[in-house]
This record gives structure tokens, C-alpha cells and sequence, in this order.
């Protein structure tokens, strides 16, 4: 397996850091390693047995699978944002390969329509597919950038204290373009009645777990201009991202453990001072920065006075958990080319009606999956043929909510009972089936498969509801003044997705903003001009 960190027991972790990270994902890592850089001693603590969150990888069976990590954008260009930050908290260790040229393939109730890398060449694309609303796609793609770049507008108050950042969230509303907190349905069909252009420019809303109805605009606008570049993948799997960054926290003293499990946030007089493990132990810090969720911190890590001081209750129904999902994990015979397998990610939707297809399989889990993503991991890879040579996998995803497998919550995973086997393995033969029908040369190369369920998430993430992107990105969620990197107990912290947005980049901003957050606007400087001038090895700054 491929295990990334230190095994965490008694007496292996230092009685006290400059700052104590508690989950690993990627907002959690940037954050450690960005401190780190600056000199500070840094400790993360993972659950699970390896870091990285959702970019960690698993081996089963002689196969590899990544778990979250199934392409990223604007990393392909070396001067881009996300290259940049990637570049400094990795020291340069991380590398990326880019996928085909149409990095996504939606398929509408048959009909196929292509994503190609570039702008330009996407605009052209829709408009050969839709000639008569070449206008309409024209106005769609300048709102697109028009709203993603007022990100910036959108989260500054998060760079701020957070009595300012209440103050500024005020007038944020008129410096903003008005469709970015609208609904992204709302927004689409003010510019088109063609539902079958709707249903294909919104073909990527499995990136953020939201049909078009109920998404805000600008979660949907940040995830189509990421992927206008096209999309890249970590050489040699998703579990790189954890490994190339652990070094650079270790460089300066600090550590990234495994096993380590917290049971909550030490506080004295009212202020984060540590964190209490599940062995018992309190290991101290100046600063605790949390990235396991809002939730998690929140009804999990927090005794319950300061829960009752800050009236957790009452904010958190203010939000609600994103959708789970199924995975079916497949591992197959033969190399990528031996089984004419593409680098293309598929979108395959039974119809038009994003909506009508969750509700009607919802209701009845027997209708057709009103989504499926298939995806092609050892495709992507260049290091995959070397280091599983003969071998190709492929995962299958779709949602599934977390309220059909609630009956099995309380049991031990890999131990739920043959009921729960039976349940899973109605939906893997209903998925292998899908793939199937798409690339029949691929079932006879089937040697493995395995399902992983919205209690797999819950088990390995400790998400309540077996929930991926974090909270759900609706628009009350953006208008929460609370969802902020500093949190009101003192030298408490957020970071990852629920602080910025939900994906890889959307973490990795989080990790930034939560960092400039706890450094003030002096010291945060000195990060950026990190992240301005690096350069790879050997070559001088500009």
C-alpha cells in the first residue's frame, strides 16, 4: 500500500509545535508546508493509515486507484496560480502529465458532445454541435469568465479579520457580477430555452455534487474556466501530491503522522492551546488550523460549552452536507493501448433533465444512474506501464445517498454482513454493465472489481453523511459569515474546501487563504513573493 507519513503513537510527537494541522488533505498539507517554508515546526495529523485525504491513492489485488484525484486544471501552464503553489509546497518534486486533448466526453441519452482544451476551441465545438445558439454560447462563456474572476471580489473577505470581513461581505453583492451567488439553472436559461445545450454545458456539475438547479454559479463558473486549459494528472498517481509536499514539512522540523486520530481541541481559558489524541495524549501548539471540515471541527472537535457559546446548532443549519457517492473500482488485463483505453474522462446522463434524473433514482433506485463518471486512471499515468506493466483500471462513479446504506452505518467496515455484500453487488454489476455497453473490449480483461459506498467515505474520512466536496455549494452557503479561516475561539483555524470551494484547486486556496489568515497581511507577503518567484532547481528567478 502506498503509506505516506509516521505512524503516530505516544511519545513519537513532539509535546509542542508551532502549529498542529489535524486532517491531511490538501488545504491541510499547503497550509503545513507554506508555514513550514517560513521556518515553523509543523505537525499533521491523519487518521487514516495514509496522508493525503482525497489524494491519496489504494492498491488492492496488484491494482492502484486514486480515490479523488481524477484530473486538474491549470496546472499545465508553469506560471499559472495553481502550478505556482503546487511548485513551492512540493519544492518542485511534483510533476504532471496532461490528458488528451478532449478531456471530457458528455454523453446525453446517447448523443456525444466533446470538451476540447482551449477556450477557443471549446466555444467552437458548442457551436458546431449548436449552430442556431452560437450567440447564446458566446454570452455564456464571457459570463463564465466574468464570474470566475470575481473570486477574488467573491472570498477577499476571508484574507480579512473576521469583523471586517462581515463589514465587507455587506457591499460585496455590488462589486460582483449578479449571476455569481444565482442559481446556475436560473442563469443558464436567462441566456438559452435549449435544454440540450443546458444539459451539455452543465455536463461537469459531478465536479462539485450539485444539478444546475440547486448550484450557485460561481462554484459552476470556477469549475468550467479551471478545465478550459484542459485537465492534467500527477505522474506516477494521485498519491504523489501527499509524498513530493510531506518533505517539505519535515525540512523544518515538523512531521506528518499517521494513525492519529483526534479526539478534540485542547482549549485553556477559552483559547486552542492543543489537541487531545485518542491515546489520551495533549500535544500542545501556538496555533491549531483545522482540515477536516467545518463540521467535523465544529459538532465533533469542540467541547460542548464552547459548542453552546458559539451556537454551532443554529449555524449549522444554515449549511448541509454535499452528496455521497458509489465507486466501483475495476482493474483489468492488459496495458492501456492493448485495450484501446483513452485518457478522456465520460459524463453519461439518461437524459436532459438533470433534475428529473436524480429525483426519479432517488425514489426508485432501479431507474437508470443519472450519473455516471468514468475515468481512467492508469491511462492518464505515464509512470503507470512501469510500474504495473499488463495492467489498465478504470472507476466508475455515480451518486448514491447516504440513507439507503444508514442501516449498516454502525458496523465495522469490511464487516457489515452479507446483506450489505448483496446490496453492493447489485450496484457493481449494474455499473460493470454501463462500462460495458461502452467498451465491450474491456469485459473480457475484467479480474477485478470493488465497490466502495457512502460508508466506505464515512469510515476512512469521518464525514457524517459519507459526503465528498465538504458542504454543499448552494448559494446560502457563500453568504455565510462564519465559514471564515479564523474561527472565534483564539489561535483556532479552518482550512480545505468549506473555507474557499469544493476540489483539489478550491482546497489548495483554502490552504492559502487560511495561511495568510494566521500570518496578517506582513508576514503573508513573504509567502507570496515565495510563490511569485520560485523557480525549479537551477534556474534564476525573473
Amino acid at each position: 500500500m502506498k503509506r505516506i507519513g509516521k505512524r503516530y503513537r505516544s511519545g513519537r510527537a513532539a509535546p509542542h509545535y508551532d502549529t498542529i494541522v489535524i486532517g491531511s488533505g490538501i488545504g491541510g498539507l499547503c497550509n503545513a508546508a507554506l508555514l513550514s517554508k517560513l521556518g515553523q515546526k509543523v505537525a499533521v495529523f491523519e487518521q487514516h493509515y495514509t496522508a493525503g485525504g482525497f489524494t491519496h491513492s489504494y492498491e488492492r489485488e496488484g491494482y492502484e486507484w486514486d480515490v479523488g484525484v481524477h484530473y486538474v486544471g491549470e496546472v499545465h501552464k508553469p506560471h499559472s496560480p495553481l502550478r505556482r503553489i503546487f511548485d513551492v509546497i512540493s519544492d518542485g518534486r511534483l510533476e504532471w502529465a496532461p490528458m488528451d486533448e478532449i478531456y471530457d466526453r458528455i454523453i446525453v441519452d446517447g448523443r456525444s458532445y466533446d470538451f476540447p482544451a482551449g477556450r477557443e476551441n471549446f466555444v467552437a465545438a458548442m457551436k458546431g454541435y449548436f449552430p442556431d445558439e452560437a450567440d447564446a454560447i458566446d454570452a455564456y462563456v464571457e459570463l463564465v469568465d466574468n464570474v470566475a474572476r470575481a473570486a477574488r471580489k467573491l472570498f477577499a473577505g476571508q484574507a480579512m479579520p473576521p469583523w471586517l470581513a462581515k463589514a465587507y461581505n455587506i457591499t460585496r453583492g455590488m462589486q460582483i457580477p449578479k449571476q455569481t451567488l444565482m442559481k446556475t439553472r436560473d442563469v443558464l436559461e436567462s441566456l438559452t430555452s435549449n435544454q440540450e445545450l443546458i444539459a451539455v454545458l452543465t455536463g461537469q456539475w459531478g465536479d462539485y455534487g450539485m444539478v444546475p438547479a440547486e448550484a450557485t454559479f460561481f462554484m459552476h463558473a470556477s469549475v468550467v474556466k479551471h478545465y478550459f486549459g484542459g485537465g492534467s494528472y500527477p505522474v506516477g498517481g494521485s498519491w504523489k501530491i501527499a509524498e513530493t509536499i510531506a518533505p517539505t514539512i519535515r525540512a523544518s522540523g515538523g512531521e506528518v503522522f499517521t494513525y492519529a486520530r483526534v479526539d478534540g481541541i485542547h482549549l485553556e481559558n477559552g483559547h486552542a492551546v492543543g489537541v487531545r489524541m485518542d491515546t489520551g495524549d495533549i500535544i500542545r501548539a501556538d496555533n491549531i488550523v483545522s482540515a477536516a471540515g467545518a463540521r467535523i471541527t465544529y459538532e465533533k472537535l469542540l467541547p460542548s460549552e464552547a459548542q453552546n457559546k458559539l451556537g454551532v446548532e443554529r449555524k449549522m443549519q444554515t449549511v448541509k452536507p454535499s452528496s455521497a457517492h458509489l465507486c466501483l473500482y475495476v482493474g483489468l488485463k492488459g496495458s492501456a493501448e492493448e485495450l484501446d483505453i483513452p485518457k478522456t474522462n465520460l459524463w453519461i446522463y439518461p437524459s436532459a433533465d438533470h433534475e428529473g434524473n436524480i429525483q426519479r433514482f432517488e425514489n426508485d433506485a432501479s431507474q437508470p444512474f443519472p450519473l455516471l463518471y468514468i475515468s481512467f486512471p492508469s491511462a492518464k499515468d505515464p509512470a503507470w506501464p512501469e510500474n504495473y506493466p499488463g495492467k489498465s483500471t478504470v472507476e466508475v462513479l455515480t451518486l448514491g445517498p447516504y440513507e439507503w446504506f444508514e442501516q449498516w452505518q454502525d458496523k465495522t467496515w469490511n464487516q457489515r454482513g452479507e446483506d450489505y455484500d448483496a446490496f453492493k453487488e447489485r450496484f457493481s454489476q449494474r455499473l460493470l454493465d454501463e462500462l460495458f455497453q461502452r467498451m465491450p473490449q474491456l469485459k473480457p480483461a475484467l479480474d477485478y472489481y470493488e465497490l466502495s459506498t457512502p460508508l466506505s467515505t464515512q469510515w476512512f474520512q469521518l464525514n457524517d453523511r459519507g459526503e465528498i466536496y465538504g458542504l454543499d455549494h448552494d448559494p446560502e452557503r457563500f453568504k455565510q459569515d462564519w465559514l471564515h479561516p479564523v474561527s472565534p475561539i483564539k489561535n483556532l483555524y479552518l482550512t480545505g474546501q468549506d473555507v474557499v470551494t469544493a476540489g483539489v484547486g478550491g482546497a489548495l486556496i483554502g490552504g492559502l487563504m487560511t495561511t495568510g489568515a494566521m500570518l496578517g497581511p506582513r508576514k503573508f507577503q513573504d509567502v507570496m513573493k515565495l510563490i511569485k518567484n520560485w523557480q525549479p532547481a537551477g534556474q534564476a528567478a525573473s
